[in-house]
This record gives structure tokens, C-alpha cells and sequence, in this order.
């Protein structure tokens, strides 16, 4: 019988290897915020003067959201390892049963909003230090310079669980529909709102917007913004929250029983043509309508497609129209405009990122104020991947060589985070060792004097 090629056997030395070796750039982005020592000045009734601080219980778990590991049970593999507690600058790391419960605590005390305050300030902090958006041009001037804010609904599939707040969502399923907004087409995250399975998307959204809005001003003062929804959230209120807080917008806006003739007959009259191919022809125009009665009118851009035919010529007994409608407050051509509006459906990307990538879809708490704890904690994860992710586009010795506008968080995960190390102590000093071969480490030599 072949003897195999390889053996495994259990080491009885005192080397340190590590499978988190990105775990340190973590740690070093979340010392550019005050954010420990927030924590720790915060009260939490139920835990005055906790043995293991508030300090050590978030960046425990934040250590956990950043391998894409949000269970509880899974901090129980790292208790002995020193590197985890090293990389995150931890005093202590809590047990699983601490975790849960410090987390429940914090969720539900006298100020239910302070932890989720704290973790929202500490995103808008960190991204104002670290990130550039570049913005989208439309149209030929050069001065139509704008960062897209986009938003919308994302349900999270948590069937067969007794949560708090899961309930049936729009899309056959049952869980929560959490409602997210992301700046600039590089994608972070700047807000993030749990909601039961059952809330209809508009449901509290002009709250969401202002706050949105008020939190990338604060970011990028100077950038104009564009805020990106679809047909869900067709309400004159969040054109309202737009204009009030200096934003343009692009909504799609809802047909619901309109008639498409009228449509058709409004675009020939009005409407610019281009015939595309033979039985195929594409209007495209604008007018003014109000979104709500007694409403001042706002302006709508079209685009009618009339086909008489299809492509290998036969032709139709009844033209087959598509019709799609836009409410927007740009004074653009709308032959510019319309082309930006496909950008927005990128928010399913970001959306599976949270759901796969971080692996949070199912969260893990049976509360609902728990689970809106969490899921502010992960939006704060979120851009401390994206961060990592976006600083290593430009570096010349990045493996993947196709050019890219963001690094997905899986790549990050795997090849970053997930990057074996082996730490060494010698001379009073600490560091980590990269193997030779491996073609990410150089990358992250370069991450973590980044931000040392």
C-alpha cells in the first residue's frame, strides 16, 4: 500500500500560527476611532462593572463578523489563541454565553439607542477619514459631477425560526426586511435599519432618507448627491426629504393603473425618436406631472419602446410597448440621465454580501432589538472590509490583474483576513511572518504599515 504524501500530527513546540493574520488591519482601523473607549464610558444596566468590558465583548464579536463567523458559539475557538486577543488589543476574550448576554443587555437597556448610536458615529468617523468616492458624470458638462446615495429594501430569510419581528416578506419568505443605503458606486454602507418581515418598504423610509442624507453630507461636505430608489418607494415624501436636504434625485416611479396608450401617444407627440432596427423604435422625453394631489408638479423622464416586429422580421398583430418612468430632479438631457438609473440594481451585490460574504442573513439572536444591534455592528464591519478591500486596488503586487471598481468582501475575507501568520516574540517586540509563497502577503505587509 502507497504511503501518503502527506502526515498530520499535533506540534509540541510553542510556534504561533495563525489562520486570522488579517486580523491585525482590523485592529489597527478600529484604533483610528474612539470607539473602545466609547463602549466602556457607556452605561449598561445590567452589567455596571462587567468583569470583561464593553470594550472587549464588541471587538470580540466584530473580530467574529469580520471572518464571516456572527454566531455566538464560534468565540469559543478563540478564547486560547493569543493572536485574536492580540490583533483586536483585547485584555480578555468573553465566552460565548458573556457574548450572548452583554449583547441582549446593551440591546434592551434604559437607552436602547446608545450602543446603535455609538457603532452608527463610529461609521461615519471612519469613513470620513478613509474614503474617497469618485463621482459619476452625467451628461457632457463637466461641472455635472455626482456620488450616488442609494437605497433599498433587502429581505433576510429566517424561516422556520420563532424570532422576534420575522414575518412574511415580499418575496415568499419569511424573515426581515431590513432597509440599507449605500454611498457612492464603490459601495459602502452608510445605514442600515431592521425591520419586521411584514413593513412595507415606504414604512418610516423618509426618516431613513434624512438620516442618510444628513450622514453623507457629513462625510463628503462638498460632493453632490444623487439618491437612487426604485418603484417600492414612488412617494412624494422622500422628494420632499431629497429637496430639503440639498439632494437630487432619480425615483422610479410606479405606474400602477396608468395606461400604457396614454404613454405611447404622449412619447410620439413629445418624445424624441430613434428607430433602434426595423419595427423597433425607442422615444425618449420628458414632462410634468404631480405626484400627489394638490402637489406641485415634479418632472418625469420616459423611455417608450414601440415594437412592431421582432428581430427576424415577423410582424406583431399588436405592437408590444415597454414603458419606464422616472421622477428625478435633474435638468439633464434624459437620453443622460436614464443610463445611471441600471447602476442602482448594483445594491443586490452589496446586499449578498452582507447575506453570504459575512454570512449574516440568518441573525443570530431570537430579539429583535438584539438583531438591530447586530445588524448596526455590521454595518461598521462592513466598511472596515471595504476600506482593506478599496486600499489594495492600486497596489502593484495584488494577485487578481483585472481592473475593478471594489473588492468584493469575500475576496477580502479569504485572502486577507483569512491569511496564515506565524507570530513571533523576540527582543520585547512582536510581529507576524507571511509564508514566502504566499502571493497576498506582501499586500498585507503593506495594509498593516498603512495604518500603523
Amino acid at each position: 500500500m502507497p504511503k501518503p504524501p502527506v502526515t498530520w500530527e499535533a506540534g509540541d513546540n510553542d510556534w504561533l500560527v495563525t489562520g486570522q493574520g488579517g486580523l491585525g488591519v482590523i485592529g489597527q482601523l478600529l484604533a483610528t476611532t474612539s470607539l473602545g473607549s466609547q463602549l466602556n464610558a457607556s452605561c449598561v444596566p445590567e452589567a455596571k462593572q462587567p468583569e470583561i468590558s464593553h470594550r472587549d465583548v464588541a471587538f470580540s464579536f466584530i473580530g467574529l463578523l469580520a471572518q464571516g463567523q456572527p454566531d455566538y458559539d464560534a468565540i469559543e475557538a478563540f478564547r486560547a489563541d493569543p493572536f485574536f486577543a492580540l490583533a483586536l488589543s483585547l485584555e480578555q476574550v468573553p465566552s460565548s454565553p458573556t457574548l450572548r448576554q452583554r449583547l441582549d443587555q446593551a440591546a434592551v437597556g434604559e437607552d436602547i439607542a446608545q450602543w446603535s448610536q455609538i457603532f452608527q458615529d463610529t461609521t461615519v468617523s471612519l469613513l470620513t477619514q478613509h474614503i474617497h468616492c469618485e463621482p459619476i458624470r452625467i451628461g457632457s458638462d463637466p461641472a455635472s459631477a455626482y456620488v450616488p446615495l442609494d437605497l433599498d429594501v433587502s429581505p433576510f430569510d429566517n424561516g422556520k425560526t420563532k424570532k422576534e419581528g420575522v414575518s412574511r416578506t415580499d418575496k415568499s419568505c419569511d424573515g426581515y426586511a431590513p432597509i440599507f443605503s449605500y454611498l457612492g458606486h464603490e459601495g459602502y454602507a452608510l445605514g442600515a435599519e431592521l425591520r419586521a418581515g411584514k413593513q412595507h418598504s415606504q414604512k418610516n423610509t423618509p426618516a431613513f432618507l434624512r438620516q442618510s442624507l444628513q450622514r453623507a453630507h457629513q462625510i463628503l461636505p462638498e460632493a453632490h448627491l444623487l439618491v437612487r430608489m426604485d418603484s417600492g418607494n414612488d412617494a412624494w415624501d422622500n422628494m420632499v426629504v431629497c429637496r430639503a436636504e440639498h439632494a437630487d434625485f432619480l425615483i422610479k416611479h410606479n405606474l400602477r393603473r396608468e395606461s400604457l396608450d396614454a404613454w405611447v401617444t404622449l412619447a410620439r407627440q413629445e418624445g424624441h425618436r430613434t428607430e433602434l432596427r426595423k419595427g423597433k423604435a425607442v422615444y425618449h422625453g420628458s414632462t410634468m406631472r404631480s405626484p400627489q394631489a394638490g402637489r406641485d408638479p415634479e418632472r418625469v423622464i420616459y423611455e417608450v419602446i414601440e415594437r412592431t416586429s421582432t428581430v427576424t422580421g415577423q410582424v406583431l398583430l399588436f405592437p408590444d410597448i415597454e414603458v419606464a418612468t422616472y421622477w428625478t430632479s435633474l435638468p439633464h438631457d434624459p437620453v443622460d440621465i436614464l443610463p445611471w438609473y441600471p447602476d442602482h440594481g448594483t445594491m443586490e451585490q452589496y446586499h449578498s454580501e452582507y447575506k453570504t460574504d459575512m454570512n449574516l442573513e440568518r441573525l443570530p439572536s431570537g430579539k429583535f432589538a438584539t438583531n438591530a444591534l447586530i445588524l448596526q455592528i455590521a454595518l461598521l464591519v462592513f466598511n472596515l472590509l471595504r476600506i482593506m478591500g478599496q486600499a489594495t486596488l492600486d497596489h502593484p503586487q495584488v494577485p487578481l490583474r483585472r481592473p475593478v471598481v471594489r473588492r468584493r468582501l469575500r475576496t477580502v475575507i479569504q485572502n486577507l483576513v483569512l491569511c496564515a501568520a506565524q507570530l513571533i516574540r523576540h527582543a520585547r517586540r512582536v510581529w507576524a511572518r507571511y509564508a514566502r509563497h504566499n502571493p497576498w502577503g506582501h499586500v498585507l505587509g503593506y495594509l498593516y504599515a498603512l495604518w500603523t
